[in-house]
């Protein structure tokens, strides 16, 4: 398995409708195969991709990711007409599904290194919530005697609405 994955994996991870997705494309890419390959394995197992493991992005949706380069689906167009499907975006449940859908080795192996990022994503999240409340537990007991440094600490720690990426991509600083 190659060992830039994990960094890859992390820099296609999405915040999409409060939850982090992967888009068909960087999954399709992952996993050795086309985005239309993909998508026509989904659609014939629909069955096993609930609305909680996978959802069509909207045109806004779009809009709002298209800065990173987004592009659907490769299918046959005729020059001058526009994609048919706008990407799917798959939850980590929807990434967990797809490798059965899929069966080649190559996607078993992917689909463990992308769950072991999800759970490393999830374990810094849940890191960053304890040690804001610990600041919390910290202020309290020492009654606001360093108030403004508490007040610093927890400008620093407090966490964005979108989870910080891991990696380095494009919107990086």
């Amino acid at each position: 398995m190659d060992e830039g994955l994990p960094g890859t994996i992390a820099r296609s991870i999405r915040w999409i409708r409060g939850q982090k997705v992967m888009l068909d494309r960087d999954l399709a890419t992952l996993y050795g195969v086309t985005t239309k390959v993909l998508n026509q394995a989904v659609k014939r197992n629909l069955e096993r991709f609930p609305d909680d493991f996978m959802f069509r992005l909207t045109d806004v949706e779009v809009i709002g990711v298209q800065g990173d380069g987004l592009r659907s689906q490769f299918v046959t167009l005729k020059r001058g007409h526009h994609l048919k499907y706008q990407p799917l975006a798959f939850t980590e449940q929807g990434v967990a599904m797809l490798s059965s859908v899929l069966g080649s080795p190559r996607a078993v192996q992917v689909n463990i290194a992308i769950m072991r990022v999800f759970v490393r994503l999830r374990e810094l999240m849940a890191t960053h919530k304890d040690l804001a409340r610990r600041i919390d537990e910290l202020e309290k007991k020492y009654d606001g005697q360093f108030g403004v440094v508490f007040e610093a600490i927890r400008e620093l720690v407090n966490a964005p609405d979108e989870p910080p990426r891991i990696g380095f991509g494009k919107d990086a600083p």
